[in-house]
């Protein structure tokens, strides 16, 4: 069974024609600098953190993260978590910093990381705040509740990131498929239609284990 085929299968909709129901995403890949990376990140405050574990495996911690005037990635945690004794055992982490939307653009950060703790912490951590949420209403309560909570700051000097991607199908299997579908509605106009029963055959199976239908036929990628 040839590529050509094995996509005619993984496409082929039970009406016996060519068919997908989802729009056809082109995924992308743009490479950028310490400037375009900063100006990516700055807006997105959902990330991913990978620290390693004394084991060697990673630990994985959803955080709320913001960009510092120096252009170094920031977040405000607890000298107690998990990801502090990692990073002050060992400081090499990454970060993936997702867009708002699951399914939007995403970049990964690799870094050396620093832990800060109070006193020394406090105008980061304002700092910090305010790359997120912008000025706070009382600052003077802010940094009150920093003291009482005993906060620290990790702070991470981006050493390779990228490129910026988006998710969704190569390039090249979606030329492949719009072709197909072509010729499957050219087929069809001219009254040969494609069976299920044909292309199974063509396959060398049965056709007793179906091809997915809906988002499995459309086949995001990771």
């Amino acid at each position: 069974m040839t590529h050509r085929q094995t996509l005619a299968v993984q496409v082929q909709a039970l009406n016996g024609s060519y068919a997908v129901t989802m729009a056809r995403i082109v995924a992308t890949e743009k490479t950028v600098e310490r400037d375009g990376l900063v100006e990516f990140v700055r807006p997105r405050n959902q990330w991913v953190m990978a620290t390693t574990r004394t084991d060697g495996r990673p630990q994985i911690s959803p955080v709320t993260g913001g960009v510092n005037g120096d252009g170094r990635l920031v977040v405000a945690t607890y000298p107690s978590r998990d990801k502090v004794h990692n990073i002050r055992r060992n400081p090499q982490v990454t970060v993936c910093v997702l867009s708002d939307h699951f399914g939007g653009a995403w970049v990964q950060v690799d870094g050396n990381a620093t832990v800060i703790d109070l006193p020394e912490a406090m105008e980061g951590l304002v700092d910090y705040f305010r790359s997120v949420s912008g000025e706070h209403p009382n600052w003077d309560e802010y940094r009150a509740a920093m003291e009482r909570q005993g906060k620290c700051l990790i702070v991470i000097d981006p050493e390779r990131w990228g490129p910026i991607a988006t998710g969704g199908f190569p390039a090249p299997v979606v030329r492949l498929l719009d072709e197909l579908d072509g010729e499957s509605a050219q087929a069809t106009s001219d009254g040969e239609g494609i069976s299920m029963t044909e292309v199974h055959t063509a396959a060398g199976d049965s056709g007793e284990d179906r091809p997915p239908r809906g988002s499995d036929i459309a086949g995001f990628s990771d």
